[in-house]
């Protein structure tokens, strides 16, 4: 469910945010994260160690502490209790705050639907609630999982952004079939864990930001057409007027539509159905 306002400022007029309903208040105010999973997040601005830019149009941005979820979901047998439903500024989806039966506390991915006092654990066994986390060899067909690793033990790399889930379709001779949420149809190691549920906040694909300054916020500066450089600065640029005559490139004139930009030292053995196809 989104937020509209009423427009008391010009830039309200467009802005459409997520209502963030799932997080668990005290009184009106959002819980504060756990201090003891919280770490510096020094902040780059797009530049490497040399100070070079390497990712252009980052920079400013409101400060951020770093979560540490917890990824690969490796405390196995130990039942642990949902304290809190958070926002995380250093991803789309929310986070859950797990309170262990042995008095660990960490932070996991949250899928829609968990809420505050429910129960998950990793185990091989049932039961099949979301928040769980198994290996694939042990859930049923037609799961719907998020968080998946691609390796064993690695943590989980795969569908890990808001409102998106993977569907595990089949499982043969050591591998399970998975259609990711993208339509590419993969195979994965059934002894990789996953988690069972869709991630939360799905709403996020509606966010309209309605101003420039939220987006600098959020540590984004603004970048300039191609077309209103010159031809000097931009395979774009230059020309009496506008016109439209041209391939989609880069400043560095690599094809931006329909170029393939996957190594080709990276195998596509695994992947039985191409995204494109």
């Amino acid at each position: 469910m989104t937020k509209k306002f009423r427009p008391i400022t010009p830039s309200q007029r467009m802005l459409v945010l997520e209502s963030h309903d799932g997080l668990t208040r005290v009184g009106r105010r959002a819980v504060d994260p756990e201090k003891s999973l919280l770490v510096k997040k020094r902040r780059t601005n797009g530049r490497n160690h040399h100070g070079h830019i390497t990712c252009r149009h980052r920079g400013c941005g409101h400060k951020r502490f770093y979560r540490l979820v917890d990824f690969k979901r490796d405390k196995e047998n130990i039942p642990a209790v949902v304290n809190s439903i958070e926002y995380d500024p250093n991803r789309t989806a929310h986070i859950a705050l797990l309170h262990y039966a042995d008095g660990e506390k960490r932070y996991i991915l949250a899928p829609q639907g968990l809420k505050k006092g429910d129960r998950v654990q990793t185990s091989d066994s049932p039961p099949y609630d979301i928040g769980c986390c198994m290996r694939m060899k042990a859930m049923p067909l037609g799961s719907t999982i998020h968080n998946v690793e691609l390796q064993p033990g690695r943590g989980g790399k795969l569908v890990r952004s808001a409102g998106l889930s993977a569907q595990l379709m089949a499982r043969a001779g050591g591998y399970v079939t998975l259609k990711m949420p993208s339509g590419e149809v993969r195979m994965v190691n059934e002894e990789c864990r996953a988690t069972l549920g869709m991630l939360s906040n799905a709403e996020r694909n509606l966010r309209v930001e309605g101003k420039a300054g939220r987006r600098r916020w959020q540590g984004f500066r603004p970048s300039v057409r191609g077309t209103a450089m010159n031809p000097v600065d931009h395979p774009h640029g230059g020309g009496e007027g506008k016109h439209n005559g041209y391939l989609p490139q880069t400043p560095w004139a690599v094809c931006t539509k329909g170029f393939k930009t996957r190594k080709k030292s990276k195998s596509t053995r695994w992947i039985v159905k191409d995204r494109r196809k």
